[in-house]
């Protein structure tokens, strides 16, 4: 009669057990019995101490865990092992032959009858070590990308190597790894994912630096792919152009920033092309940033004193993302996307360093940028409804990359053509249009309204009709201003750069200073007598030049200097003598319109001459007069006596 060991009936118990089919294959119970008797007496006896002979077993504890219910109900265990308040009820030969963690705790253990242990910070809690058991057991189970990560740092916390058993759980993972996860770019992304959640062990095996590689190498490959596709999307329809956009940008979303950040890094090393880079970074900041932040807009009673834990990770975000943005000069990252990114920032209170950077980025475009991205809501109790300053550095860094592209290019970057002098043209109407949005603002101080202004330099403004009206609006908006203030105010008002309409508009406009309506009077006086004599203001541009000369005294660079700002101020008395000649012609054709209309009623050039004259003898008289007067005088010098006003203002 053959005695049998007690372990080969539990053994093919085990084996009659039905599981689930996986990549792990059972290990037949013959080689593990063999295994056991390989092992010294004094191993033997260790693990074999309390056996499960009849004779001294004892009924099987009642654990609340579902893994030691169903698992060991038959045969009584001989040590249990603790994880995470979890007991599992365990054997000690299966896992003394695996896991060289555990042996090494038996065989140190004061007591030779050890039946107790517990194992701190285990990587992936109770739910992972129920599935290296299960590899201890020879259970079938399936290794996935889900349960990789924790079962790879698992069997490295447990020493589950080659040293103690062939096709260990080490090697097996790795296996995995290499073969399967490594080699697409969605299962790398999970994998990295529920690294997250891993102690430092998860570094030391190196799985995130592999799936981070592995990323960003396949996304290389995608984008060979996905350019092959452009090609056929570019003959068809704007549906399928959309389709044709990188599909692993939605997925790198579910990435915390610190991955995020490696990823990002490691695709512009492999050079991955930065607008693929770009969607994925606005796709993140829209996944990310949602939702923080918005009560504070057009609120600003309701800003909290200290930011929450959130909003903290939302500025750790803010600022990484700012970070990894192209550096190139030239790259296409929507303006849009940069507005939304900076109020963000404004409102979660992000580092300096960051809205500066999104700032500087701003004002490399500013010629491009709509009104409505300038009007940026303030946050800041007591402060005016736009956030000015903002707007005011974004303006200062953009004249000082005109600057210095005059300089890099030169005195030819000069001309009218140059694409500085007509980003700086276009800059100019949109401030304007901003001043005119801002200025009806109650709380906006007349110090950041004239800051606004007085910013720009005089040749940015080729007519004036967008500056005067919005200090017009402001003017209308703030009646309390003095008379000094309004006169400090309309003294960047250049009368001469002013329309037809804009002058007859501020000819008759009470809220101006007398000082202003007198200059106007006067510019509109010199303009019909040159427009008489056809003289077409040379006699400003003579003016104008002749105070320009340049002394023979000064330095050669100083003298470079004078000659370029003489040269510009001649331009822009060029563009401004076109913009009057235009006008005229104008004047010209309504003139003569309405000659043809109007020779049957009496209405003939000489009428229309007559009245214009007779607008020149209000200049002669003595101007110390009230304003009201004058302003009276003026209207009744109006052609016709039932004419309505018409408003500069919108």
């Amino acid at each position: 009669m053959v005695n049998h060991h007690p372990w080969r009936g539990y053994l093919c118990k085990l084996n009659n057990v039905i599981h689930t089919p996986s990549i792990i294959t059972p290990i037949n119970c013959c080689r593990q019995f063999s295994f056991y008797s390989s092992f010294s007496r004094e191993t033997r006896e260790m693990v074999s101490e309390n056996p499960f002979s009849s004779s001294k077993r004892s009924p099987s504890p009642k654990f609340s865990n579902s893994f030691t219910n169903r698992i060991f109900s038959d045969v009584a265990g001989d040590i249990t092992i603790v994880v995470d308040g979890d007991s599992f009820l365990l054997h000690k030969f299966p896992l003394v032959s695996r896991s060289g963690k555990i042996r090494k705790m038996v065989a140190d253990a004061k007591d030779s009858n050890v039946s107790k242990m517990e194992l701190e910070n285990f990587p992936g809690g109770s739910h992972t070590f129920e599935l290296a058991m299960k590899f201890c057991y020879s259970m079938n189970f399936e290794i996935t990308p889900a349960n990789l990560a924790p079962l790879r740092c698992a069997a490295e916390y447990l020493e589950m190597t080659e040293d103690y058993r062939d096709e260990n759980l080490i090697e097996r993972t790795e296996v995995y790894l290499n073969d399967i996860v490594l080699q697409s770019l969605e299962k790398s992304v999970e994998v990295l994912s529920t690294c997250e959640m891993l102690p430092s062990i998860a570094e030391e095996v190196g799985i995130p630096s592999r799936c981070i590689d592995a990323i960003a190498i396949n996304a290389c490959k995608e984008q060979l792919v996905s350019g092959l596709s452009r090609l056929d999307c570019d003959a068809e329809s704007t549906e399928l152009k959309s389709g044709c956009i990188e599909w692993w940008i939605e997925d790198l979303s579910v990435l915390k920033i610190d991955y995020y950040e490696r990823v990002i890094c490691a695709m512009c090393k492999v050079g991955v092309r930065s607008d693929s880079i770009i969607a994925s970074l606005m796709h993140y900041a829209q996944t990310s940033l949602k939702g923080i932040g918005k009560y504070q807009i057009w609120n600003p009673s309701k800003v909290k004193q200290s930011p929450s834990m959130a909003e903290n990770d939302q500025c750790s975000i803010m600022a990484t993302l700012v970070s990894l943005l192209p550096a190139e000069k030239s790259s296409s990252i929507p303006l849009s996307f940069l507005f939304g990114m900076l109020r963000m920032s404004i409102m979660l209170d992000a580092t300096i360093a960051c809205r500066l950077e999104l700032e500087r980025r701003i004002a490399f475009r500013l010629e491009m940028v709509s009104l409505d991205d300038l009007l940026i809501p303030s946050v800041r109790s007591g402060d005016s409804l736009f956030d000015v300053d903002t707007v005011h550095r974004i303006l200062v860094n953009f004249l000082q990359r005109i600057e210095e592209e005059n300089v890099d290019c030169g005195y030819e970057s000069d001309g009218l053509g140059s694409s500085g002098y007509g980003s700086l043209l276009k800059v100019g109407r949109l401030i304007d249009a901003y001043l005119a949005e801002i200025a009806p603002d109650p709380y906006l101080s007349l110090q950041k309204f004239i800051a606004m202004i007085e910013i720009l330099p005089d040749y940015a403004r080729v007519i004036d009709d967008g500056l005067y009206r919005a200090i017009d609006i402001y003017l209308k908006a703030h009646a309390i201003l003095s008379e000094h203030e309004s006169k400090k105010l309309c003294k960047f008002i250049d009368c001469q750069k002013l329309s037809q309409e804009a002058s007859n508009h501020a000819a008759q406009n009470d809220r101006l200073p007398v000082q202003m309506t007198v200059r106007v009077l006067y510019f509109e006086q010199l303009r019909l007598k040159n427009a008489i004599s056809g003289n077409s203001g040379d006699g400003f541009l003579s003016q104008r030049i002749s105070s320009g000369v340049p002394s023979a005294v000064m330095s050669p660079r100083d003298n470079y200097a004078s000659l370029r700002r003489e040269n510009r101020e001649l331009k822009l008395e060029i563009s401004r003598m076109r913009v009057r000649l235009s006008e005229l012609e104008k004047e010209q054709m309504y003139m003569k319109q309405g000659m043809i209309d109007k020779s049957g009623n009496g209405k003939t050039f000489l009428t229309s001459l007559s009245k214009g004259i007779g607008r020149i003898g209000i200049f002669s008289s003595p101007t110390g007069g009230r304003r009201q007067k004058s302003s009276r005088k003026y209207r009744g010098s109006e052609g016709k006596p039932g004419r309505n006003r018409r408003s500069f203002v919108s």
